[in-house]
């Protein structure tokens, strides 16, 4: 009887094994299926990045660092930024065209307006080598806005009344419990007036634009693709393929290689999109429009 345990031991304790950690194998066993390379080509180090910007700018700290990483990457030799996003806060948007600027300066950088470029997604890709627009993409938009509400009547109503102790003269400029006075509304022409000069300086020089027409190419006009091609804001026509094309040409690669969204960051992704709703309330904030 003992002869015959020692030599059925071995099976026994994997079997054991099997049955007190199951859980732990199977969590094992999807996680080998989810990291596991599908071909050869996945083995493959990409040589070409594309890089999304998606949505409202607002945080911007996770496209900035795959900027940064392309930047200085030497298996990547060109980097297509495509775009989809009606603006958002100035600051993010400075960042992201500045880093565009860096990385243009290594590596050719592409951008392709799948939908909308406007305003502060339109300044984040002036940098960029080229910008094709795909032909039903709306493009523009170049200004700035800040926006208030007065709730004093609605505080009149309801019996709720303010109370502000205050240390410079335009320390409530922007506060929604009563209306703006002319010298507030006067100085935030000044910031807003500031930052538009700034932006079409901006546009003027990456594109290779007369400041002094910038009413034809900015004042908020928006454009149809073809449109902003007649007065300079996009080079070219086209959809993804074309795009794509353009920047192997520019990047000099004869086997382009694509990098693939990591399996698990695209599964974080669609939970967090099902689970969760983000609400940004600025007000009044200053946004690029």
């Amino acid at each position: 009887m003992q002869f015959l345990k020692k030599l059925f031991s071995p099976v026994t304790v994997t079997l054991g094994f099997i049955q007190n950690h199951f859980k732990a194998m199977i969590f094992v066993l999807i996680l080998f299926l989810i990291f596991a390379p599908s071909s050869e080509q996945d083995l493959t180090p990409n040589n070409l990045q594309s890089i999304n910007l998606i949505g409202p700018i607002m945080e911007v700290s996770e496209v900035l660092e795959q900027i940064e990483k392309a930047e200085f990457n030497n298996n990547i030799k060109g980097v297509l930024l495509v775009v989809d996003s009606p603006g958002g806060a100035v600051a993010p948007s400075v960042e992201i065209a500045y880093a565009i600027k860096r990385l243009r300066a290594k590596k050719p950088v592409v951008v392709y307006a799948q939908g909308t470029i406007a305003s502060g997604s339109y300044y984040a890709s002036i940098w960029a080598n080229e910008i094709v627009a795909n032909p039903g993409s709306m493009v523009g938009s170049i200004g700035v806005i800040m926006q208030g509400a007065d709730i004093s009547e609605l505080m009149k109503k309801i019996g709720v009344s303010s109370q502000t102790v205050i240390a410079g003269k335009y320390k409530q400029i922007g506060t929604p419990d009563r209306k703006w006075e002319p010298y507030e509304v006067n100085e935030l022409n000044k910031v807003i007036q500031g930052t538009y000069d700034m932006f079409t300086k901006d546009v003027a020089d990456a594109r290779g634009l007369d400041i002094k027409k910038r009413d034809q190419f900015a004042n908020a006009h928006i454009f149809t693709a073809q449109q902003a091609k007649d007065v300079g804001l996009v080079d070219s026509l086209g959809v993804s393929h074309n795009a794509k094309m353009k920047l192997i040409l520019l990047s000099g690669v004869e086997n382009p290689v694509w990098n693939k969204e990591d399996r698990f960051d695209k599964i974080m992704k669609k939970l967090s999109a099902s689970t969760a709703v983000t609400l940004h309330t600025y007000f009044p904030a200053l946004v690029l429009k």
